[in-house]
């Protein structure tokens, strides 16, 4: 019995799992949650609080693991696949990851700074040139009329600047200031328009402030995507499938989902009473654009390998992707005293880092990093608890970050050693 194959349960109980499936997953599998140091008791309260989340129609349904100590200590898989759909959810449903795709496009990136292909101190116009030209907006009133003001950045655009999100970049969504609508009259993230043609609509709008000022979620690392692909000449999937998914065996990770997989793609589904469904992206709508910064779509399976990869210290399964002294570098704190950055979090390159265990309402250890997407996927990984958290849904945007924080809080009080 196949784990891509794998029938969907309410849970499936790794105590029970056939032997063949314990011999696919792509990590051992502890006999009970108590013998890598978790509460069973307490991952059961989560499975009993996120059927109730089924039930209201937050999401149809979900698939959830936890690992710790290289093990994986526990696996839920519960409610439908789709809305519409009779088949129940499995383990081999594939997701939109959405944001979860930055993780990998910046762990690429810094394989070309291990590679000497460029540094993370460059210029971004180094090169990509048109980024060079961009104009700070600043907005004034002029005749009674609010307008923008460009002036030259203090600074030059860095490499890092992307990593870490300080480039002065944006999203149009994330504001309603004229920077933001430029961003939407320009028509960034457009899913007809490849990277290339993303980068040169981008560098026609103002930044929103001077490279290295604050802390701004942006599309920063769809910058990073079109700045792979110049540098490795091929395309961002291209480059993906050879430095990440091929050697990790991530087989079902892409921005597309073939025909012949069309049938496991998990879909959200309109919560009752609710607001309207945010939209999402059809999955195989044939996109010429590669989303560095949220594009792909794949398994729990997946994204575990990819996981554990980092976990390991930049190997899994004996392929290393990256080294341990980068991947140190990118889990550090990048973003200092700048503001932007929630209470208690700080971002490295490419993920949000733990900086503090107070401060912030969601509990977990200092040094812990991650990242999350928009239709509610997160994972993270806490190397002082030797923990890794995987949560797979496809839910609206006014409940994915309730979901994420129950999902963590809960998992994190299943420790008891």
């Amino acid at each position: 019995m196949s784990i891509r194959g794998l029938a969907s349960v309410l849970v499936l109980s790794l105590v029970l799992a056939p032997a063949a499936v314990r011999a696919e997953m792509p990590a051992q599998m502890a006999g009970k949650p108590e013998d890598v140091g978790l509460s069973s008791t307490q991952l059961q309260r989560l499975v009993a609080a996120t059927k109730k989340n089924i039930d209201d129609g937050l999401m149809p349904g979900a698939v959830m693991l936890v690992a710790r100590r290289g093990k994986v200590a526990w696996v839920s898989v519960q409610g439908k696949r789709a809305p519409d759909a009779d088949d129940a959810m499995k383990f081999d449903s594939i997701f939109r990851i959405y944001s979860m795709t930055k993780p990998i496009t910046s762990l690429v990136l810094m394989q070309l700074v291990e590679e000497g292909r460029l540094q993370v101190y460059d210029p971004v116009a180094k090169y990509l040139p048109e980024i060079g030209k961009m104009k700070v907006g600043t907005e004034v009133t002029v005749d009674g009329q609010q307008r923008l003001r460009l002036s030259d950045p203090d600074r030059q655009m860095t490499v890092q600047d992307l990593l870490r999100h300080t480039a002065g970049l944006t999203y149009g969504a994330r504001g309603t200031s004229l920077v933001n609508k430029a961003y939407i009259d320009a028509k960034i993230g457009d899913r007809t328009a490849t990277n290339e043609e993303m980068v040169r609509r981008l560098s026609g709008v103002p930044l929103l402030f001077s490279p290295g000022d604050r802390w701004e979620y942006s599309v920063a690392v769809d910058v990073q995507g079109r700045l792979i692909e110049v540098l490795t000449g091929k395309t961002l999937l291209e480059a993906f499938n050879e430095r990440v998914f091929q050697p990790l065996g991530m087989v079902d990770t892409a921005f597309q989902v073939p025909a012949g997989k069309l049938a496991r793609a998990a879909q959200p589904g309109q919560k009752p009473n609710g607001p309207p469904m945010t939209p999402r992206f059809k999955v195989d709508d044939g996109a010429k654009y590669e989303s560095g910064g949220g594009g792909l779509l794949g398994t729990t399976e997946d994204y575990l390998r990819f996981s554990l990869a980092l976990a390991n210290g930049g190997v899994f399964q004996g392929k290393r992707i990256i080294g341990r002294k980068t991947l140190e570098f990118m889990t550090a704190d990048h973003v200092g005293n700048r503001p932007g950055r929630p209470d208690g979090f700080g971002f490295g390159l490419g993920v949000e880092v733990r900086t503090k265990v107070g401060e912030s309402a969601l509990m977990g250890s200092v040094g812990e990093y991650g990242w999350s997407g928009a239709a509610g996927t997160e994972f993270w990984i806490d190397p002082k608890e030797e923990l890794v958290g995987l949560y797979m849904v496809q839910a609206s945007e006014g409940d994915t970050r309730f979901l994420r924080r129950q999902f963590r809080s809960m998992v994190g009080a299943a420790l008891i050693d």
